[in-house]
C-alpha cells in the first residue's frame, strides 16, 4: 500500500512507520514542524526513518501546506492519523479544545484530497467509552477528552466522504526510544546503583511491548476492508503495577547481569481509575513477534544507552 502517516516523530509513530515499511508498504511521513526545530528523541527516531521513507517537513495537519502537498501526490491507499495535540498532555489545564482544533483542522478539505483512502485513526485508553475497569465510560483526563472529541469528529466526517475508518486504540506501550517514563525510570536508577520507588503498585495497565504493538498495528492496516467502521483494542500484560514491575525486574536482570531492585511505596489515593485496560489480546504466533526476543532487544538498548552515561553522570 501506499501509505500517508502523521505522527512518526512519536514513540509507538516511529515504531509503527518501521513495521510498515518492513512489511514492504511505501510510506510518506508528513511532519509538523521543520528538520531543524526536532531535538533529543524525536530528533533521533526522525534520523532512523530518513532512509525508509519519504519525509516531508513542516506541514501542521490540515494547514494550506499540508493540504497543497496532498495535490502533488499520487492517490493514497491508506492514510494513517496518529498525529496529536500532545504538549503537557498530563497537565489538567491541557486544553482539550485547541487540541481537538489542531488533531482536526480543515478535515473534510483532507479528506476530499484522500478520496478512495481507507482511515486508520489512533486512539487512547484513556479517552471516554474505551478502556475496561474502574471508571471505563469517562475520559481520564482533558487529554483523553480531546482523543475522544477527536474520534467523534474522524467517525462523523469519514462517514459523510464514505471513507472506511479504523480505531486503533493504543494502551501504555514501552520499548526502545520511549519517552522517559516509567521504565527508563527503572532502568537508569538501576544503572545509576539507586532503588526505584514505584508509588503507583495498585494501577492495572496494559503494558505492552512497543514492538509487538507495532505488528498489531501493521496486521490491522492490512486487514482493513471496506467495513464503514471498525476497531481495535489491543491488550498484552494486563497486570498491576506491582506485578509488571517484578516481570520487568526480572527480565532485565537476566539480560543485563545485574540487581535490579525496587520497594513498593502505599498507593493512599487513586488519581486514576484502578483499572484502565484494552481487551483484544494481541496472539505473538499470529504476529511472528517472540517474546524473549523483545527482551533481549530492550536490554540491549538501555546497556548501550545508559551503561556508561548513567555511570559517568
Amino acid at each position: 500500500m501506499k501509505i500517508l502517516f502523521t505522527g512518526a516523530s512519536s514513540f509507538t509513530g516511529f515504531w509503527f512507520v518501521q513495521e510498515l515499511v518492513e512489511a514492504g508498504h511505501e510510506v510518506d511521513a508528513y511532519f509538523r514542524s521543520p528538520y531543524a526545530t526536532y531535538q533529543g528523541l524525536r530528533k533521533e527516531r526522525i534520523d532512523q526513518l530518513l532512509p525508509l521513507c519519504r519525509t516531508h517537513f513542516n506541514l501542521p495537519f490540515g494547514s494550506d501546506p499540508f493540504l497543497e502537498q496532498l495535490q502533488k501526490e499520487v492517490k493514497f491507499d491508506l492514510f494513517c492519523h496518529h498525529a496529536a495535540e500532545v504538549s503537557n498532555y498530563k497537565s489538567v489545564f491541557f486544553d482539550p479544545v485547541t487540541a481537538l482544533g489542531n488533531n482536526t483542522r480543515n478535515l473534510s478539505a483532507v479528506l476530499t484530497a484522500l478520496a478512495g483512502a481507507k482511515i486508520i485513526l489512533t486512539g487512547s485508553v484513556f479517552e471516554p467509552n474505551e478502556g475496561s475497569g474502574h471508571g471505563g465510560v469517562q475520559a481520564v483526563s482533558p487529554y483523553g477528552l480531546s482523543k475522544g472529541l477527536t474520534s467523534q469528529f474522524f467517525k462523523y466526517y469519514a462517514a459523510l466522504h464514505q471513507m472506511p475508518l479504523g480505531k486503533f486504540v493504543i494502551p501504555n506501550p514501552f520499548g526502545p526510544f520511549e519517552e522517559e517514563r516509567f521504565t527508563t525510570y527503572l532502568v537508569k536508577s538501576w544503572f545509576n546503583n539507586e532503588v526505584p520507588a514505584i508509588h503507583t503498585p495498585e494501577y492495572v495497565r496494559d503494558n505492552v511491548p512497543v514492538s509487538l504493538l507495532a505488528k498489531g498495528y501493521r496486521h490491522f492496516a492490512e486487514t482493513m476492508d471496506d467495513t464503514s467502521y471498525r476497531d481495535f483494542h489491543p491488550s498484552f500484560y494486563a497486570e498491576s503495577q506491582e506485578n509488571f514491575t517484578k516481570r520487568f525486574s526480572h527480565e532485565m536482570a537476566v539480560r543485563l547481569k545485574r540487581a535490579c531492585p525496587f520497594v513498593l511505596k502505599p498507593q493512599p489515593m487513586l488519581i486514576e481509575p484502578k483499572i484502565r485496560i484494552n481487551h483484544d489480546v494481541l496472539n505473538p504466533t499470529q504476529l511472528n513477534w517472540s517474546e524473549s526476543e523483545s527482551w533481549n532487544q530492550l536490554a540491549e538498548f538501555y546497556q548501550k544507552r545508559f551503561s556508561t552515561q548513567c555511570l559517568t553522570r
